[in-house]
């Protein structure tokens, strides 16, 4: 690495240090989308795993009947209740999602949003299909680990980040949003291998790759 390429690393790290904002929330107005097609259905039940800090159940609260967020580290789970507080629409449950979790309820829509690569993926797939109604929808904004064919995309990633930072929060923050305290991890597996697994437990999914180190995926119960 040349010594503008590594000044130039440092100055898009100092920006987004200042002006922070979770790459998940760029997928928000997707999700909601889906959410919508959902209720306009008739469907009345969503659950966001991995619920996080409960910025997108608060959404999903907005449109859905009723609304699940199921998040496992106490702390993150606290403040997803704090933040749906007034929502009698949400419900917070602390616990880490598991097969068989949820066993006897189904649910119009399913949400796993940068979730999926913490847990063991085939079981997980397996445990959530028979969650959703029939026409029921699972949308996935999942991470993947990095290839030589996602450099380009990831360098429009990293040049994007701060600008919309920016935008977003053209303050300097103290602290980073509260969304972005959960617990992270590292995906291990690529795109490819993701989308073989996915693929041949819900056939028909609708994988695509995205900028921000995301990629999407939507399946419609039968």
């Amino acid at each position: 690495m040349n010594e503008r390429m590594a000044a130039t690393i440092r100055l898009l790290d100092r920006v987004n240090a200042a002006h922070p904002w979770s790459h998940n929330a760029a997928f928000t107005p997707f999700v909601l989308q889906h959410a919508r097609a959902v209720r306009n259905r008739g469907g009345t039940r969503a659950l966001d795993i991995g619920c996080g800090a409960g910025a997108l159940l608060q959404r999903l609260a907005a449109v859905i009947d009723e609304v699940v967020g199921v998040e496992p580290d106490p702390a993150t789970a606290a403040r997803a209740r704090r933040a749906v507080a007034e929502q009698p629409r949400a419900t917070v449950i602390e616990s880490a999602f598991r097969p068989g979790e949820l066993a006897d309820e189904t649910f119009d829509l399913v949400t796993l949003v940068a979730v999926l690569h913490h847990l063991p993926l085939a079981e997980t797939l397996e445990a959530v299909r028979p969650l959703l109604r029939p026409g029921g929808r699972l949308v996935v904004v999942g991470l993947a680990r990095e290839t030589r064919s996602d450099v380009l995309r990831s360098a429009v990633s990293a040049l994007l980040t701060p600008v919309i930072g920016l935008i977003r929060h053209p303050r300097r923050a103290s602290a980073p949003p509260e969304g972005m305290l959960a617990p992270t991890s590292e995906p291990r597996e690529t795109f490819d291998e993701i989308a073989a697994v996915v693929r041949g437990i819900l056939p028909g999914v609708r994988m695509r790759k995205r900028l921000f180190w995301r990629y999407t995926a939507v399946w419609i119960s039968d």
